[in-house]
């Protein structure tokens, strides 16, 4: 049972109450939905009221840590019986004023919101600027405060900037490269094991990266998380592996397509090209598709068989592992199906001993590492810069924009 904070109201000066909680949540549980909250919640058989200021949540098995997936960044809170979403009315630190759909979005601080000493600013004006050349522009020349997303390539420039701080906070966003496993080739763990061998991780983090990321090891789960498993052998560059592997395949001179767009992050197009190089050095052939950045991720991800995607972290392992691996949820984007992988995920969830949990997050990531549809080539530091002007705390690693606050905590400062 959740207890309602008292006195929280939506921007049309409505309080919160249980049947705005529970309209919110089944929104996202719906038959049809496609939300990535979806299979967070499928664990959840019924939710009820106890009242205004309590939600009762009934769950198919326990969950330890079930009010960790109740911060996913998709469930928020909306007024019962919303059908018009076009106003944004939520509980937010700031009121919706006006929306122009990819290219800017105006919103002025809301009198009302509920926590004390954060939403500094009157007004915040959110612009879509693609380019990330033009977004450095659009910084120098004052016409924004802060930008996301800097090119890990010409980064090192910005610290050079007069009036301009560059925000390196080492992180849990990974780049992935999903191979469908329901689909030939990378039906076959062979050929899967073939374009993880062929994968120079620490090549790509000094080259892409500029050395702001660690490498990947072929699991979602960061250093600095809970249940990473410091025991798991690094995977290194190794072509005559790569090669025996392809061969046991029976697919040596087979050319595999990778799809990418700059979309996914900056240097997405160098990664597919760097890892086209990589690969042919153990005799795989690779032709990189640069697709279109309008429309990637309803064309491409998911939908091709080899791309490259990127995700933001989440607070525990098992949003992670539910969202992006679990058989049955809708994001996850290398149709990954694997029994005793399932069997472990729902498991940990009412495992009370720590020690026992560990070792099965342990063996989840050793299945994704050994089994698993997705290279993870590397952990990418998160970049940000901002002008000398904007104020912030301690900047998360949990997301990009200060794990998505960046308007609610920081300040404009002298």
């Amino acid at each position: 049972m959740f207890t309602l904070r008292r006195g929280v109201e939506f921007h049309n000066g409505k309080t919160v109450d249980a049947d705005d909680v529970i309209f919110s949540f089944n929104r996202h549980r719906g038959k049809d939905s496609i939300s990535g909250a979806k299979p967070l919640l499928e664990q959840v058989s019924d939710i009820r009221a106890d009242g205004k200021q309590s939600v009762i949540f009934t769950l198919k098995k326990g969950n330890i840590d079930f009010p960790y997936f109740l911060t996913d960044y998709h469930l928020v809170i909306i007024p019962g019986g919303t059908t018009d979403f076009d106003n944004g009315i939520g509980t937010g630190a700031y009121r919706l004023d006006s929306f122009e759909p990819g290219v800017r979005c105006l919103t002025r601080r809301n009198p009302n919101y509920w926590k004390a000493g954060r939403a500094h600013f009157d007004e915040v004006e959110t612009i879509h600027i693609p380019d990330v050349s033009a977004r450095v522009n659009a910084l120098k020349s004052g016409v924004i405060d802060y930008m996301e997303r800097c090119d890990y390539r010409t980064a090192h420039l910005l610290e050079r900037l007069p009036g301009v701080q560059l925000l390196n906070t080492p992180g849990r966003w990974h780049v992935t490269m999903p191979m469908l496993t329901d689909s030939p080739p990378y039906d076959d763990n062979n050929v899967r094991l073939a374009m993880k061998y062929c994968t120079d991780r620490r090549q790509m983090v000094k080259q892409i990266l500029q050395g702001y990321g660690a490498p990947g090891n072929d699991h979602p789960i960061a250093r600095d998380m809970r249940f990473f498993n410091p025991n798991l052998k690094q995977r290194v560059y190794d072509p005559d592996k790569a090669r025996f592997y392809i061969k046991k395949a029976g697919l040596e001179g087979h050319t595999f397509k990778l799809h990418a767009a700059d979309i996914v992050f900056p240097g997405a197009i160098d990664s597919a090209v760097l890892f086209k190089e990589q690969a042919a050095k153990a005799g795989i052939q690779i032709e990189v598709v640069r697709e279109p950045s309008d429309g990637y991720w309803q064309n491409v991800w998911i939908k091709k068989p080899l791309c490259v995607s990127y995700w933001l972290s989440r607070p525990i392992e098992d949003m992670l592992l539910s969202t992006v691996y679990g058989e049955g949820s809708s994001w996850n984007e290398s149709r990954f199906k694997h029994t005793r992988f399932n069997i472990l995920l729902n498991k940990a969830r009412t495992e009370l001993d720590r020690n026992t949990r560990r070792e099965m997050y342990a063996e989840m990531q050793q299945i994704l590492h050994d089994e698993g549809g997705a290279i993870v080539p590397f952990f990418m530091n998160i970049l940000e810069a901002a002008t000398d002007k904007v104020q912030v705390e301690k900047v998360s690693a949990h997301m990009i924009l200060d794990g998505m606050k960046i308007a609610e905590r920081a300040w404009f400062g002298s």
